[in-house]
């Protein structure tokens, strides 16, 4: 029997047809994902996994949330869509819940498709509200792969994407464990890190910089938790220059990091929040920005010169509206914040306990990393930044022992982070770390130290 007689047709047409992102499209043997309920998903086999990626980190209310498939069933039933010029109720309800969660005078928002369209019209609007041309991200940051949005990106995908034309400016955000300030603490990370920002904006002349954009908390590039006081001195920055802070919790929003949205850990309102993924878990595509009031004022009377012909898409904005109703009910962002502060963070500790390969475990409510090393004296990296083919195997043998124990793993570069649906029972997530666990022995083969 040959190979492709084992395989599905499903399988055999995504390989025949399907053109997979980021990826060297003839090095491909995707797992066909056939079902999933809760924190599980199952293949063609009927292998089961514990899905600790939350897909991409998006999937907060877990797979075939039976109110949420309800909501979208009963809007397909009414209205499947409407241009974006017309009112609709869906749309309407979706707008007033997003901005009632959101911190201050947050009142409007700009529905888009996903995170990189949202990212994209906040440098858009911060231009024109401003009148300048410089937009400042960190480095470690991912923002989207969209022209605009990839640009603002501080992570390697930029490399083969950018044009270098777009005003795109990066600054080092807080990072203690591997500090570019040489810190010895958070609060001097803090101090150091806002310094840097300071005099980034000093030699670009801050007259010229419209928006300062960031991750609340930094998602891909190793759930980067900022310590006290960065976002408060951030925003402080910006009210002295006039310009625009926008915070991008498309990754870090709704419930991921045991609020609604990250920000409200610290008490900071930026001018712009960009959102997505967890706003209905990705049961149909919407993201979107919201807005402050003087921003949104900006264009009363103007023009704003930007749209989409699915903005606002009835049926995703009713599955934002059932994905936040249930949230309120089920006390999801409640489970989040709890499983973080007892379970996840405790746990993640015994592992580093245990095993030499942990360098460092970080995050808040269900958004972690466990950052691995092969010698912790010097905090050398497991593999390299940006590691490819026998570099990278370290991490590759790990995800791959995850998956055979039946764990869906979120791995980059040196890390593993524990992403499971924010409404993951604590059981669940023991269960996800104790495979973790087995499975570090791996990279503890490779320890140096």
């Amino acid at each position: 029997m040959t190979l492709e007689a084992t395989k599905t047709q499903a399988y055999l047409d995504d390989r025949a047809h399907v053109f997979h992102s980021w990826s060297a499209q003839g090095t491909l043997n995707p797992v066909e994902i056939t079902g999933g309920l809760g924190s599980y998903f199952w293949d063609s086999t009927g292998k089961k996994y514990l899905d600790f990626s939350s897909q991409l980190v998006n999937l907060n209310i877990g797979h075939q949330h039976p109110k949420l498939v309800a909501a979208i069933q009963e809007q397909a039933g009414k209205l499947c869509t409407v241009a974006p010029p017309f009112a609709n109720d869906a749309r309407s309800e979706a707008a007033r819940l997003i901005t009632e969660l959101a911190p201050g005078d947050l009142n409007m928002v700009f529905f888009t498709n996903g995170g990189a369209e949202a990212a994209e019209n906040a440098v858009r609007m911060s231009k024109l509200h401003t009148g300048r041309h410089k937009v400042l991200t960190m480095y470690r940051s991912y923002h989207g792969s969209t022209s605009g949005a990839i640009a603002l990106t501080g992570d390697p995908r930029r490399w083969p994407n950018e044009t270098g034309a777009s005003g795109a400016v990066k600054f080092w955000g807080p990072y203690p464990y591997r500090s570019a300030f040489h810190s010895s603490s958070d609060e001097q990370e803090c101090q150091r890190a806002l310094q840097h920002l300071e005099e980034v904006l000093m030699v670009e002349g801050p007259h010229t910089v419209a928006m300062i954009g960031l991750e609340s908390v930094i998602g891909t590039n190793g759930i980067l938790v900022p310590p006290a006081g960065y976002l408060k001195g951030v925003r402080e920055l910006c009210d002295r220059y006039g310009i625009v802070m926008m915070c991008d919790e498309v990754m870090a929003g709704f419930g991921r990091c045991g609020e609604w949205f990250a920000v409200n850990h610290w008490g900071v309102t930026p001018d712009l929040i960009c959102f997505a993924k967890g706003v209905n878990s990705g049961y149909v595509p919407l993201g979107g920005v919201i807005i402050s009031q003087k921003i949104a004022d900006t264009f009363k009377d103007r023009v704003y010169p930007g749209g989409l012909t699915y903005s606002g898409h009835p049926l995703a904005c009713a599955a934002a509206v059932a994905s936040i109703n249930i949230f309120k009910e089920e006390k999801i962002v409640e489970n989040a914040r709890m499983l973080g502060t007892d379970v996840i963070g405790p746990e993640l500790e015994k592992l580093k306990a245990k095993h030499p390969s942990v360098g460092d475990v970080r995050g808040l409510g269900v958004f972690w990393a466990i950052e691995l090393v092969s010698n912790r004296e010097t905090r050398k990296p497991l593999v390299p930044f940006n590691a490819t083919g026998a570099d990278a195997k370290p991490m590759v043998d790990f995800a791959v022992e995850c998956k055979k124990l039946g764990l869906w793993p979120f791995v980059h570069f040196n890390r593993t982070h524990v992403v499971p649906p924010c409404n993951a029972t604590p059981d669940e997530v023991r269960e996800g770390i104790a495979i973790i666990d087995q499975a570090l022995d791996i990279a503890d083969s490779h320890y140096e130290g």
